[in-house]
């Protein structure tokens, strides 16, 4: 395309920034995803660290267009709208989607984002920065004004930017005079395990283009046939080590669809690399002590880090860079002197250690397009069940084209979070934000532990799932989940180990009411301060409450039905399970009955719609009931509603866009229900099975 064309401008990732229509023309070149090589990011001053530290890059609505081609592992370069330089080489570490951060970029996260088009990256290797007149060249077809130009690149283009940037490769640490200023550049971004700060792996080209270094200095000394013969050892070792990281890298690119076998072999292949890396480091030793025996020179880095060809430097001013040799006379390489650099290497090699946290990453990817197959094909098992048996027709089961996640504009506020849970086989210690709309998925960071019969509340948009379970112990455990950053921290623990307790958010405070041990059930709540950082013991209900309902409506916490009383532990009784319902009045000071129930029921759920509070379903003694009660606060009386299709108990229900969405849970005994209910006040239950959800129950459920 040419460079003069006219488009649609937009400045990127800094608070003025606001678009510039020119009416009638396009906002990118448009490239197949066959013909995308790369793309381009854009930030300021203001935002670059952001984009580094958070390891997020983010571009306008409009150019969802081309960042939604974006796979892991396609390269990606950063350009700094302030300084005109370019960064790089990034490479994604997610597909192209929308509203990774729906806040990023701002102030204080009160408002959304105008970069809402990102991409999770990670660094591939760290090169200084281009300046415009260097890279412009390469691009020049992008360029439609003097300073704008398409972020997208073909891949010509990527390859002659990649080539670039590596030949003004940053060097490694060394040893330099005290009166030599060192110029500060940007560490290589954090793993998206963990979102911190901190210094990442040195890429292995770092250590190749520091062995040619020290060839090229070598080549300037009388011939050492020792020496040459390390070389050329050295020489080998690194040529086996790229072949091998190349092939590795490939797993990116892998199918989860009937490639295992592959995958596995070249999982095992990189994981004896680390005795290569070795290897390696032993050729370093030995041509730097050969060279000390010499009395010969090392290389001292100086200034910025420099661009070494095999037989001479780069132009100089092109690259603005240079490495000084000293003359042999002018001192002698001391045993001090090269021993640090030796620790210098030892330390650098030890940080290619960490490409197995990157590894690990890589396997939680396929791991997670693997569970989204597997729920994909147990979806197909479900539909061709369901055409086989016409009686089922009540069911409804929708035919649509399955898109990928990244493809789809979904909104945050439109999800339900399913925390933990039981699926049939295992517990489990997953987080997933489930699309109603849509029927789609999307998996979070799990949770440090497995967790069932938990309970959740929401507070400053952070989510607490409260105590729980693994299916033999209970747990007084306490995990926050903050969905900007997708990371868990822990809080501080309840009072006692217990579940099938309820929890909610009042006043800025979290409850945490009733639930049980497997000996004893609790009317006791408790509530987490945050301004002093405990959970403290409030005012308990009338009743021992044990796999109770609780929610909160108009300041006022409401607790419904569950079980009462040891006997029920020991031999089930229908008098164990509870119909009656109480309420605490923050004004009043304490819990106060209200009207009981028409059904006894535990292990059932609460959702507030239209301001009436709907109790779903649950267990009433016998069997778990499909029945529904609705209990309207200004008259004092609960009404029975619609019964949903299915009786279920153990089951996860929230409301989105004023819907009731009932999930998962337990028919009887070990009959997991694998469907999805919903309704609007006033209408009729509609069931439909889930593709991407499949068997679920004991877990809780939230949304934003």
């Amino acid at each position: 395309m040419g460079a003069g064309r006219k488009t649609q401008t937009f400045v990127v990732n800094t608070k003025e920034a606001s678009p510039n229509h020119t009416s009638g023309h396009s906002s990118a070149r448009n490239l197949g995803k066959r013909n995308l090589g790369g793309v381009i990011f854009g930030c300021t001053k203001r935002t670059i660290q952001e984009c580094l530290t958070k390891q997020l890059f983010g571009l306008p609505a409009a150019h969802f267009l081309y960042v939604k081609k974006i796979d892991p592992g396609l390269p990606l370069f950063l350009f700094n709208y302030s300084s005109r330089n370019l960064h790089g080489i990034f490479e994604a570490a997610s597909p192209g989607q929308m509203n990774i951060n729906p806040y990023g970029w701002t102030d204080d996260g009160s408002e959304r984002t105008l970069y809402p088009a990102q991409v999770q990256v990670r660094v591939r290797l760290q090169c200084q920065p281009l300046l415009e007149n260097q890279f412009k060249p390469i691009i020049a077809d992008n360029y439609y004004t003097p300073n704008h130009f398409w972020f997208e690149l073909d891949h010509a283009q990527t390859s002659k930017l990649m080539s670039l940037l590596a030949s003004a490769i940053v060097a490694p640490k060394s040893s330099v005079p005290e009166n030599t200023a060192r110029r500060k550049i940007f560490q290589p971004l954090p793993s998206t395990d963990t979102m911190e700060e901190s210094e990442g792996c040195m890429p292995l080209a770092l250590e190749v283009e520091y062995a040619k270094n020290l060839s090229w200095a070598s080549n300037s000394s009388d011939a050492d046939p020792s020496v040459d013969e390390g070389k050329e050892e050295l020489s080998l070792e690194v040529e086996y080590f790229n072949n091998s990281s190349r092939e590795s890298d490939s797993i990116d690119n892998a199918s989860v669809d009937g490639h295992n076998q592959q995958l596995e072999a070249i999982l095992d292949k990189k994981a004896v690399t680390q005795d290569e890396e070795d290897l390696i480091l032993g050729k370093l030793k030995k041509l730097s002590l050969d060279r000390e025996r010499r009395d010969f020179p090392l290389t001292d880095y100086v200034g910025e880090p420099a661009v070494i060809n095999d037989t001479h430097l780069e132009d100089e001013e092109l690259i603005g860079e240079r490495v000084n040799f000293p003359e042999k006379n002018e001192y002698n390489c001391s045993s001090s002197h090269c021993q640090s650099i030796i620790a210098e290497l030892i330390r650098e090699v030890e940080e290619l250690k960490t490409f197995k946290t990157e590894q690990t990453l890589k396997m939680s990817y396929l791991e997670r397009k693997l569970v989204q197959a597997e729920n994909e094909i147990q979806w197909l098992k479900d539909h061709c069940q369901m055409v086989e048996t016409p009686s089922s027709s009540s069911m409804a089961l929708t035919d649509k084209v399955i898109h990928p996640l990244d493809e789809l504009h979904l909104d945050p506020t439109e999800s339900i979070y399913l925390v933990g849970g039981y699926n049939g086989e295992s517990w489990l210690s997953k987080l997933d934000s489930y699309f109603p709309s849509c029927d789609e998925v999307k998996t979070f960071k799990p949770m440090n532990s497995v967790r069932s019969y938990a309970s959740v509340a929401r507070l400053n948009g952070e989510l607490y799932v409260l105590g729980g379970g693994d299916g033999h112990l209970w747990y007084d455990t306490v995990e926050l989940y903050n969905p900007v950053l997708d990371e868990w921290t822990s809080c501080p623990s309840l009072h006692g180990k217990k579940g099938s307790l309820a929890g909610a958010t009042m006043n800025d405070k979290i409850f945490a009411i009733g639930g049980g041990n497997g000996v004893d059930c609790f009317s006791d709540v408790e509530m987490l301060d945050l301004d002093i950082g405990r959970w403290i013991r409030t005012r308990s209900m009338l009743q021992k409450r044990f796999a109770l309902a609780a929610v909160e409506h108009n300041g006022v916490l409401y607790a419904t039905g569950g079980y009462d009383g040891n006997e029920y532990l020991k031999l089930p009784d229908i008098r164990c399970h509870l119909s009656s319902a109480e309420r605490f009045d923050p004004r009043e000071h304490s819990w106060s009955r209200i009207a009981s129930m028409n059904t006894r029921r535990g292990c059932h759920s609460l959702a507030v719609l239209n301001d009436k509070i709907y109790a779903l379903g649950g267990f009433d003694g016998g069997a778990m009931v499909p029945s529904v009660e609705i209990y309207d606060p200004r008259l004092g009386i609960w009404m029975n509603g619609e019964p949903m299709k299915q009786p279920r108990g153990y089951s996860a229900a929230a409301v989105v866009k004023d819907t009731i969405y009932v999930i998962g849970g337990v028919r009887m005994g070990d009959d997991i229900v694998n469907t999805v209910e919903h309704c609007k006040e006033g209408q009729g239950w509609e069931e439909t099975i889930s593709r991407v959800i499949g068997k679920r129950c004991f877990m809780a459920a939230i949304t934003l």
